[in-house]
């Protein structure tokens, strides 16, 4: 009886992750102008998998991602001008689940950079 309530419990948190699998879309207004940037999410579970592009930073792979109801983060490390850095990404998704609003920290630079994103496909 124990682990049927564990899994079922399990269950329901997994079913309350909200599921951003595809791609999304979506600017940022920066010191060096607007950056558009492309998402391609996986979830599985309350994990979240996939890359990230843009113009002026290239592909990157998405680490250490979660899901968490509607809130989402992760990171990734991207290389800029020959210089590599960490961006931590925390987003939530809109109640209709076709916007998610991110803020994007950049620890080692004190920066701080707000996308919205909408989904393509």
């Amino acid at each position: 009886m124990k682990w049927l309530l564990i899994l079922v419990t399990l269950f329901a948190v997994t079913a309350m992750a909200a599921d951003v699998t595809g791609t999304w879309k979506g600017s940022a207004e920066t010191p060096n102008g607007t950056i558009e940037r492309t998402f391609v999410f996986k979830v599985e579970g309350t994990t979240l998998t996939g890359e990230t592009s843009s113009e002026m930073l290239g592909k990157s792979a998405i680490k250490n991602g979660k899901v968490d109801g509607d809130n989402l983060s992760f990171s990734i490390t991207a290389s800029f001008q020959g210089n590599e850095m960490q961006i931590n990404y925390t987003g939530k998704v809109s109640s209709d689940g076709k916007e998610i609003k991110f803020k994007a920290e950049i620890p080692n630079a004190g920066q701080t950079v707000e996308y919205t994103v909408k989904r393509i496909s």
